[in-house]
C-alpha cells in the first residue's frame, strides 16, 4: 500500500512538472531549484576571480534548538556572536586581498573566497561542506561555487569536532582542508581524513609536553576535564596513554557537556570539589569551556593549578580579571604568537552602512555597542542557553536603544579589536598562504616536468583536480611572514615549537599571559624548557609549587606498598623488612643487605654487622682471664710448697712426682682457657680445643695413677693373701700412654679436619659471631672421648677405694674431686647447647675453670692445709705407721694398710 502511494505521489510531480514546463516554453533552458536552503552566513567574493578558496569559522557560538513540535527537517539558525571567531575570518579575507595585490605569489591568478559561519556546531560544518561540494541536486560534485569559480581548497573549520565531520565529506573527493585550529590527534589519520591538513601542531605533540611539564614541577596525581566532544575525548586518550607510560596517575577524568546538562555538570564540579588531585588538566575551547568556568565560581572552587590546553589559554573570553582567583596562575600551551602588518587597520574598517545586507556586520555592531540597528531584521543580542538552575534563558531580542552609525570603534574593549596575541589568527593567514603557495608551484610548473605520471603530465589553472593540489600541499614549505618557516610533514602536521604561558596579574589588574618557557618539537628534537629567571604565579595559599600526589612520597627506609583497585599513586608505605634498606625516596622494593652487612635502625642505609666475640677487653672477658691467671698462679704456688716439701712425708706418701704433672697439667688447663678469649684465628681455633684435651689427658692419667695406687691398697687391705703393690714406673707407664694416644687423636684431627674460623650468621642478623667451627664432630668427640673415658676409670677405681683409712682423706678427695667434673661437664653441655654467640664460649670457659678449681680445691687443698698449717700432722707415725690407740683423733694413713692375718697385726707399707 505504502509503495502504491509513493508511485501515485510521484506521478502527480510527473504530471506537476509537464505542465509547469509548458507553461515556461519561453525560457531557453528550465533548471532544477532546491526546494529548501541551508540557513548559512558567511561572505561570498567570487566574481571576476580564477579560484575560490573556502572558508569555515565560528563567528557565533552555538544554534538555536529547533522547535520539536515542528516534524519536517530544518536548518538551525545560530546566535551568540563569537569576536574571536570574527576576527579569525577577517584574517582570512585580509590575507587573500594581500595576496591578490603581490606579484611574486600566483601572478596573472586572483583567489576569491567563499565563507561560511558554522556556529561551532557539527551540523553547520556539514551543511557548509555540502554547500561547497554540491550544485543544486547533482549528485556529483562540481568544485565550483554558485558563481561558478573554481574551488581550489578549504580553510577551517575550527574546532576539531567541526573539521572531523568536515573532513569526512571533503576527504571522500580530496578536497584540500587546511586546519587552523583543529589540534585533535584523530585528524593525522590519513585512512580516514586524507585530504587534512593543518598549521597548528597535533595534541599528541601538546600531551607529550603536558607530561613533560607535570614531571618537571613533581606532579604525580593529576585531574582531566574535556569537552564532550571529539576533540575532548581523542585528546583524553591520548594523555591518559602518555601519563600511564610516565607512571603518573589519573584522578578523574569528567566532560563538559555540550549541550548544558546539569547532572554531567555537576558531576564534573564534584570531581573538582572532592579530589585530592591539586593539577587539573582541561581540554576545550573557550566556549565549550565557559560554562564551567561559572560553575566554578557558583561553587568558590579555588587553590587549584590549571593546566590549559592551546584552545584557550589566551581566551579573552576566560581570561577576565574576575575569574582570576579561581583560574590565576593556570599554565599550558600556546601557539607562539606573532604580529600582522595592516591587520588591526583592516579590522577597523568596518560598518554597517557599507553593505546594509551585511547580516553579519549588522550583528556585530549591535552586539558590540549594545544597540539596535534601525531598520534592519537581524535579532538583537538573542540567547536561549541554559542557566546553571537548569531553566532556559531568553533575553530581549530588542534592545531600548538604536544605533547611530557614530559609534566609535577605539572605544570598544573585546575580542575582535585585541591583536596583542595573535596566535590562531596567524595561523588562519598561513592556511591562506599554504593555499596560495601550492597553487603558485602547481601553476609554474613546467610542461614535460609535471609530477604526474604518465609521461610527467602536470596540472593547469583553473581546471586541475583536488588531489593534484594535495601534492604540492604534502611537499609544502615556505617562510611566514615573521620569518618563521612553515614545514607541513607527509601526515599533514605541522612542527615547530609552543610557548608556555603563566596567568598573572599585571599592574593594571588585567590577566597578562606571561611566557615562562617553551617547548620545541621537530623531527629530531622534544624538548621542555622552563626559563631559569621565569617568575611562576602559583594559585595556592602559600604561592609555592602546588603539591598534587595522592600519596606522598616513601621516605628512605620504606617502600611502596600499593593498594589493589587503586592508581599505582596511591600506596602505602611500609618500613622495610631487617636486613633491607631503601636508600632513595619512593622505592618500589627494598634491598637486601650484603653478606656483612645489615640495616640500620632508620632502613636506609646498610652497615657492617658488628662482630662478636669475647673479647679481653670487656667486663666478662677480663674476669675470665682474672680467674684464669688467678687459678693458674694458685695452682703454681701449690707446686712451689710441693717442691720446697717433697721430702717431708705427706708430698712422698703418694707420688709427689704425680702430684707436680697433675699441678703441671692444671696450669696448662687453666692458661688454656685464654685461648679462647680475644677475636678468633685459625691457630687460636686449632690450638684451643687440643691444648685442653692433652691438658686433661695429662691430668686425669696421673690422677688415674693415684687412684689405681689406693684401689691396689683397697684390694691388699680386704685380701687374705699377700699382694704384690704396683711400681711407681707403671704409674708413669699409664700416664705416658694415655698422653700418647690423645696426642696422636689430636694429631690425625688437625691434620685431616682441623677446626678453623667461622662467621656464624644464622644465630643473630644483627651480628656476626666469630666462633670456630669444630671442623670434624667425629674427631672432636674422639678426643674428649678419651678424657672422659680416664676420668670414668678415676673415679671408678677412686670410688672403691674411698672408705680406705685415711687420715687426710686422699682417696674421698679425689672422689669428691671428680663428682665436682662430672657434676660441672655434665651441666655444661645444656648450658652450652642454649647459648649464643660470647656467652657460649664463657660458659666453656667457666666449665674449664670450675672443674680445674675443682680438681685443685678437692685434691691439693686439703694437703696444703696440713703441711703449711699442721706440720705436726705430717710426720711418718701419722702418714706412715699406726698411730697411738689413746690419740683417738689419729688415724691410719693410706701408706699403712692394717691387714690382720692370724690375729696379727701387720703394717705394710705402700711403694709411695
Amino acid at each position: 500500500m505504502a509503495s502504491r502511494n509513493k508511485r501515485l505521489a510521484l506521478g502527480i510531480l510527473t504530471l506537476l512538472w509537464t505542465v509547469l514546463g509548458a507553461e515556461g516554453k519561453e525560457e531557453e533552458e528550465q533548471t532544477c531549484r532546491l526546494l529548501g536552503k541551508f540557513d548559512l552566513n558567511g561572505y561570498v567574493d567570487a566574481d571576476n576571480h580564477s579560484v575560490v578558496i573556502g572558508g569555515m569559522f565560528p563567528i557565533h557560538s552555538r544554534t538555536i534548538p529547533v522547535d520539536e513540535s515542528i516534524l519536517e527537517p530544518v536548518s538551525a539558525k545560530c546566535e551568540g556572536f563569537n569576536f574571536r571567531g570574527f576576527r579569525w575570518m577577517k584574517a582570512m579575507i585580509h590575507t587573500i586581498r594581500e595576496i591578490n595585490e603581490r606579484e611574486d605569489i600566483l601572478p596573472n591568478v586572483t583567489l576569491g573566497y567563499q565563507i561560511f559561519d558554522t556556529c561551532s556546531t557539527i551540523s553547520k560544518s556539514v551543511e557548509a561542506a555540502l554547500v561547497f561540494l554540491t550544485g543544486q541536486e547533482e549528485n556529483k560534485p562540481n568544485f565550483r561555487n554558485s558563481m561558478g569559480a573554481m574551488l581550489v581548497g578549504i580553510v577551517g573549520a575550527g574546532g576539531s569536532s567541526l573539521s572531523i565531520a568536515a573532513s569526512r565529506i571533503l576527504g571522500l573527493y580530496y578536497l584540500p582542508q587546511v586546519g587552523y585550529a583543529s589540534t585533535c590527534s584523530f585528524l593525522s589519520d590519513k585512512y580516514q581524513f586524507p585530504s587534512f591538513l593543518r598549521v597548528i601542531a597535533s595534541d599528541k605533540i601538546q600531551s607529550e609536553a603536558m607530561v613533560k611539564l607535570i614531571q618537571h614541577f613533581g606532579w604525580v596525581w593529576i585531574g582531566v576535564i574535556a569537552a564532550d566532544d571529539d576533540y575532548g575525548k581523542y585528546e583524553v586518550k591520548t594523555f591518559k596513554e602518555k601519563i600511564e607510560d610516565a607512571n603518573l596517575c589519573l584522578a578523574f577524568s569528567e566532560v563538559i557537556p555540550k549541550v548544558y546538562s546539569y547532572e554531567k555538570m555537576q558531576k564534573a564540579v564534584d570531581a573538582v570539589k572532592t579530589s585530592t588531585a591539586r593539577v587539573i588538566v582541561l581540554y576545550a575551547s573557550d566556549i565549550d569551556l565557559s560554562p564551567f568556568v561559572l560553575e566554578m565560581v557558583y561553587h568558590n572552587i579555588t587553590d587549584r593549578t590549571w593546566i590549559a590546553s592551546e584552545a584557550w589559554v589566551t581566551s579573552a573570553l576566560i581570561a577576565k580579571p574576575e575569574y582570576f582567583p579561581y583560574f590565576g596562575g593556570s599554565i599550558g600551551f600556546a601557539i607562539p604568537r606573532t604580529d600582522i602588518p595592516g591587520l588591526r587597520e583592516f579590522l577597523y574598517d568596518v560598518h554597517p552602512s557599507k553593505n546594509p545586507r551585511d547580516v553579519l556586520t549588522i550583528e556585530f555592531w549591535q552586539t558590540a555597542f549594545n544597540c539596535t540597528w534601525p531598520n534592519s531584521s537581524v535579532p538583537y543580542n538573542s540567547d536561549h542557553r541554559v542557566n546553571m538552575t537548569g531553566k532556559e534563558d531568553r533575553l530581549d531580542a530588542v534592545s531600548d536603544k538604536f544605533c547611530t552609525g557614530e559609534e566609535k570603534l577605539e572605544d570598544l574593549k573585546n575580542t575582535y579589536l585585541d591583536v596583542s596575541q595573535l596566535r590562531i589568527t596567524n595561523n588562519v593567514k598561513q592556511a591562506v598562504y599554504s593555499i596560495a603557495y601550492a597553487l603558485h608551484d602547481l601553476s609554474s610548473c613546467e610542461e614535460g616536468r609535471g609530477p604526474f605520471d604518465p609521461g610527467n603530465a602536470r596540472a593547469y589553472l583553473p581546471d586541475f583536480d583536488a588531489w593534484q593540489l594535495m601534492y604540492y600541499l604534502h611537499s609544502l614549505k615556505f617562510t611566514a611572514h615573521d620569518g618563521r618557516t612553515v614545514n607541513i610533514g607527509q601526515n599533514g602536521d605541522l612542527t615547530g615549537y609552543y610557548d608556555i604561558l603563566n596567568w598573572q596579574l599585571d599592574d593594571s589588574g588585567n590577566i597578562a599571559f606571561v611566557k615562562v618557557g617553551e617547548y620545541v618539537f621537530t623531527d629530531s628534537m622534544f624538548e621542555l624548557v622552563i626559563r631559569r629567571n621565569a617568575t611562576i604565579f602559583w594559585n595556592t595559599e602559600s604561592s609555592e609549587l602546588p603539591h598534587s600526589v595522592c600519596t606522598d612520597v616513601c621516605l628512605p627506609g620504606t617502600r611502596k606498598g600499593f593498594r589493589q583497585g587503586e592508581p599505582v599513586c596511591c600506596f602505602d608505605c611500609i618500613t622495610c623488612a631487617d636486613g633491607h634498606v631503601s636508600q632513595k625516596p619512593g622505592q618500589r622494593e627494598c634491598q637486601r643487605c650484603g653478606e656483612d652487612y645489615w640495616s640500620n635502625t632508620t632502613r636506609n642505609e646498610c652497615v657492617l654487622k658488628e662482630v662478636e666475640f669475647l673479647a679481653y677487653n670487656e667486663p666478662l672477658g677480663f674476669t675470665l682471664v682474672i680467674l684464669s691467671v688467678f687459678g693458674a698462679l694458685a695452682v703454681l704456688a701449690v707446686m712451689v710448697v710441693y717442691v720446697i716439701y717433697r721430702h717431708t712425708p705427706l708430698v712422698n706418701a703418694n707420688d709427689w712426682e704425680l702430684s707436680l704433672l697433675i699441678q703441671a697439667s692444671l696450669i696448662v688447663i687453666l692458661l688454656s682457657s685464654m685461648l679462647f678469649i680475644g677475636k678468633p684465628h685459625t691457630w687460636t681455633c686449632m690450638a684451643r680445643h687440643i691444648t685442653l684435651a692433652l691438658g686433661f689427658s695429662l691430668c686425669l692419667s696421673s690422677i688415674l695413677g693415684k687412684t689405681i695406687s689406693l684401689f691396689l691398697a683397697y684390694r691388699i687391705s680386704k685380701s687374705k693373701t699377700q699382694l704384690t703393690s704396683i711400681h711407681p714406673l707403671s704409674r708413669k707407664i699409664i700416664v705416658l700412654i694415655s698422653v700418647l694416644v690423645e696426642a696422636g687423636v689430636c694429631t690425625a684431627y688437625l691434620v685431616l679436619e682441623p677446626p678453623r674460623v667461622y662467621k656464624n650468621m644464622e644465630s643473630q642478623n644483627v651480628k656476626i659471631i666469630l666462633e670456630c667451627k669444630e671442623g670434624s664432630m667425629e674427631f672432636l668427640c674422639s678426643i674428649f672421648g678419651i678424657d672422659a673415658f680416664l676420668s670414668l676409670l678415676c673415679f671408678l677405681t677412686t670410688f672403691v677405694a674411698r672408705q680406705l683409712p685415711d687420715n687426710y682423706y686422699e682417696g674421698k678427695c679425689i672422689t669428691f674431686g671428680l663428682l665436682v667434673f662430672f657434676i660441672i661437664w655434665v651441666s655444661f653441655v645444656p648450658a652450652y647447647l642454649s647459648t649464643k654467640g660470647k656467652f657460649k664460649v664463657a660458659v666453656e670457659i667457666f666449665a674449664i675453670l670450675a672443674s680445674s678449681y675443682g680438681l685443685l680445691g678437692c685434691i691439693f687443698a686439703p694437703k696444703c692445709f696440713i703441711i703449711l698449717l699442721r706440720p705436726k700432722r705430717n710426720t711418718d707415725e701419722i702418714v706412715g705407721g699406726r698411730i697411738s690407740v689413746t690419740d683417738k683423733s689419729m688415724q691410719l694413713t693410706s701408706a699403712s694398710v692394717s691387714s690382720e692375718i692370724n690375729n696379727t697385726m701387720v703394717s705394710t707399707v705402700l711403694e709411695d
